[in-house]
């Protein structure tokens, strides 16, 4: 009996795990350094926008997944970060990294703004006024542009200026080293909100997201923890605005429709609306799936056909979405190699227990 319960309650020792991760992220470092030369310099654009959007889609999940909050305005944020990056980039000559604070700092301090009144709505009419939010922000951006030079607040060229693209500091000059430096931020984004969602944050987003009043009764600060949650995913959607904007060194209002933000969540049902796995499932197949349609020589409205019908399975027959999908297979798989690994051994100790039994 000692050597089943030596068998069965082997654990990974807490040592090893820095290690794994270690060896994680070198492995990751490695393929992501290695992706660019395989794939071209036209997949490298388009993982480059998998890897922005899927840090949206990350604040989305977060939002939805853990607080209930139906965020219909991700894209505008993206649009917001991508605004205040130009326009800080364009002003005064900064490093990029802390261009990219700069943008998440001022999306936070929007999207804070925007959340303040809808603390109180949930469901519909939370969705409602963050779609109005977009369709407010669509406007905007319509009406004063983003910043390309140009003097004054606003940072538009007019009169005899010409419009000038923020150019890329020398060591992201090709699209290369910049879906590398892109895939390096968007982990760090995502390590800071699973920080969050596995700490106290997470339990608290957790317990509001299941009973507002049960999370008020057993001392959770709901409105402070709320505003953790908007102050956190404004971020991460800021910086993601940021390294849109250093692609090409200018954006295009006509990249932030408001519809854009509802799709957007719909692909995070899609991917998994309770994991960050979900969200990078999303960001693939928010910029990914079009690209590959496009290849095929397909229409590219057809995207909202199959993004439509993946979210009516999504919703109908695999609530978890993708994610929840393919993490229940892997634990399936690890259970099912723990069981046999531990009925092999339990085999194996029956004949020397019963020549034990013999002996004596």
């Amino acid at each position: 009996m000692s050597g089943h319960r030596a068998v069965s309650g082997r654990r990974t020792p807490a040592g090893r795990i820095p290690v794994r991760a270690g060896v994680t992220a070198v492995a990751g470092l490695a393929v992501t350094v290695a992706v660019p030369a395989a794939l071209g310099d036209y997949w490298t654009k388009v993982l480059l926008l998998c890897v922005v959007y899927a840090v949206a889609a990350a604040g989305a999940q977060v939002l939805y997944g853990r607080l209930g909050f139906v965020s219909l305005n991700q894209i505008a944020l993206v649009g917001v970060g991508g605004w205040a990056f130009l326009r800080a980039g364009h002003a005064v000559p900064l490093p990029h990294p802390v261009l990219l604070l700069v943008a998440g700092l001022v999306t936070t301090l929007v999207g804070v703004l925007i959340g303040l009144p809808s603390l109180r709505l949930s469901g519909l009419a939370l969705a409602l006024v963050t779609l109005m939010a977009a369709a407010a922000f669509e406007i905007v951006f319509g009406a004063v542009g983003f910043p390309d030079g140009g003097h004054g607040i606003l940072g538009r060229a007019s009169g005899g200026e010409l419009p000038v693209a923020l150019a890329r500091p020398g060591w992201l000059s090709t699209d290369a080293a910049l879906f590398v430096y892109a895939t390096v931020v968007a982990a760090a984004c995502f390590v800071l909100l699973w920080l969050l969602v596995r700490g106290r944050a997470g339990r608290a987003w957790t317990a509001i997201g299941q009973s507002v009043p049960g999370a008020l009764a057993t001392g959770v600060d709901v409105t402070r923890y709320r505003l953790l949650a908007l102050a956190a995913t404004s971020f991460v959607t800021g910086v993601a605005g940021g390294l849109l904007a250093t692609g090409d060194g200018r954006l295009d209002p006509v990249s932030f429709p408001a519809q854009a933000s509802i799709v957007l969540f719909a692909v995070v049902l899609i991917g998994g609306a309770y994991s960050l796995l979900g969200a990078a499932v999303a960001g693939l197949f928010y910029a990914g799936l079009p690209a590959v349609l496009d290849q095929f020589g397909l229409q590219g409205n057809l995207i909202l056909v199959v993004f439509g019908a993946g979210l009516v399975h999504s919703v109908v027959t695999a609530p978890q979405g993708i994610a929840g999908q393919l993490l229940g297979l892997a634990r399936s798989r690890r259970s099912g190699g723990a069981t046999s690994s531990a009925s092999s051994s339990a085999a194996a100790t029956e004949p020397v227990e019963e020549e034990v039994a013999g002996r004596a």
